[in-house]
């Protein structure tokens, strides 16, 4: 599904990301581990180009999205993107935040369809075979329905139904962090992005956030998750990635790499965190 090649990452003088190669594939619940400052956060932001790479490539679905003339908008919506601090609107309600993305897409896919169609319906009074219009069977009002009815149902699933309408700032960082990733659930991702998803949270409130993330994990989707919980990721994932200094030192299943890691950086590092 994604497949890095000798991807590098600078700022400025400081090189964060020296080369880094790896597959993830659809389906895979990959957890990226390490010390802090060693590149987890930027080579996760790098995978959907919130962070733009110094150099290699970044092919999603077949496409070098880190290449030239990408519109990486149209990939972003297959990648779902959770941060550390929710990044919710405080001035819009919960189902607001949830449906906002979703409506403003379709929307605008929307109007570019009757665009093409003027121009087609234009060109056809000039044309001996006459091309078909885009189909339309939508309208602004059913897409905000739509979304609207989704939102609910993802809010149902996580027990937050009584809360659409209220702000975020209302909420406890659990419940913030839960409505963030069924706010990236609702563009129907084909991949799921975590970075740090519970860094933020105290830990009483931990276990709700990982629980919905264990659940989305039960459930097939493909998930990329920088953390610091090391008994989630021995737990979720199928493969872990260990990183230090910018480099991927060691990847394997988290049951070799917990029990018997091979590079001496490896162990040094689970010594001191397990």
């Amino acid at each position: 599904m994604i497949e890095v090649i000798d991807l590098k990452k600078n700022f400025g003088d400081l090189e964060v990301l020296k080369g880094i190669t790896t597959t993830i594939n659809a389906g895979e619940k990959v957890a990226i581990i390490g010390p802090s400052g060693s590149g987890k956060s930027t080579f996760l932001r790098c995978l959907n180009l919130m962070e733009e790479p110094t150099s290699g490539s970044i092919i999603f679905e077949g496409v070098d999205i880190a290449g030239m003339n990408v519109n990486i908008n149209i990939h972003r919506r297959k990648m779902g993107m959770v941060f550390q601090h929710f990044n919710l609107f405080n001035n819009k309600t919960v189902i607001d935040n949830i449906m906002l993305a979703p409506v403003h897409i379709k929307i605008q896919e929307l109007r570019v369809k009757k665009v093409k169609n003027f121009f087609i319906k234009i060109g056809n009074l000039f044309r001996k075979n006459k091309k078909e219009l885009y189909k339309i069977d939508t309208t602004p009002a059913r897409i905000k329905q739509e979304a609207r009815e989704n939102a609910l149902r993802l809010l149902k699933r996580i027990g937050l139904e009584d809360k659409a309408n209220v702000y975020p700032s209302t909420l406890s960082g659990g419940q913030k962090q839960r409505i963030a990733i069924i706010r990236a659930l609702a563009m129907n991702p084909k991949v799921m992005l975590f970075d740090e998803p519970t860094s933020a949270l105290d830990p009483e409130m931990v276990g709700e956030v990982l629980d919905l993330i264990k659940q989305l994990a039960s459930e097939g989707m493909t998930m990329v998750i920088v953390t610091h919980e090391m008994g989630f990721a021995r737990e979720v994932a199928t493969r872990i990635l260990f990183m230090d200094e910018g480099r991927i030192v060691e990847e394997n299943t988290p049951e070799n790499l917990f029990s018997n890691p091979q590079n001496p950086r490896t162990r040094e590092f689970l010594s001191k965190v397990l």
